[in-house]
């Protein structure tokens, strides 16, 4: 079984989730906030420690045309920070819309308030990127 951490980065916030290989499942775990843009990573460092990883999921965001968005060199940058600190290996996978996708799914389907929605959307998104990811190993491993 491989563990794996999943990513949804942000400037202010950074959604955690974490899956594994054999049941292909992914469950949102925490929200780690960036202050004053400063990655929070005694937090992720705890994350990491406690659940050992054997590879972590960045989601990462272009533009529609393939290009990177303003974001995007964030995200990569993000990526090698995440790997140098702990020594494990990082994948980027497609983001697009996994933020929005989650904000719809909590506001439409389980009827959350703005304010939870705030809190909890990028750790949901963090789920949806590493699920995404988890089903396309499953897809490409038959």
């Amino acid at each position: 079984m491989t563990i794996c951490l999943g990513f949804d980065y942000g400037v202010k916030k950074i959604g955690v989730a974490v899956g594994d290989t054999d049941t292909h499942i992914a469950n949102a775990l925490t929200t780690v906030s960036a202050i004053k843009q400063k990655t929070g990573w005694a937090e992720i460092t705890k994350l990491v420690d406690t659940w050992q990883p054997k590879l972590m999921i960045v989601g990462i965001s272009r533009q529609e045309d393939g290009s990177d968005n303003d974001v995007t060199p964030r995200m990569i940058r993000f990526s090698r920070q995440l790997e140098g600190r702990y020594a494990c290996p990082v994948e980027l996978f497609d983001e697009t819309l996994t933020t929005f996708e989650a904000k719809q799914m909590l506001f439409d389907e389980v009827q959350v308030s703005a304010t939870k929605l705030w809190q909890v959307q990028d750790q949901l998104a963090a789920q949806l990127i590493l699920q995404s990811w988890l089903n396309h190993q499953q897809l490409s491993n038959k």
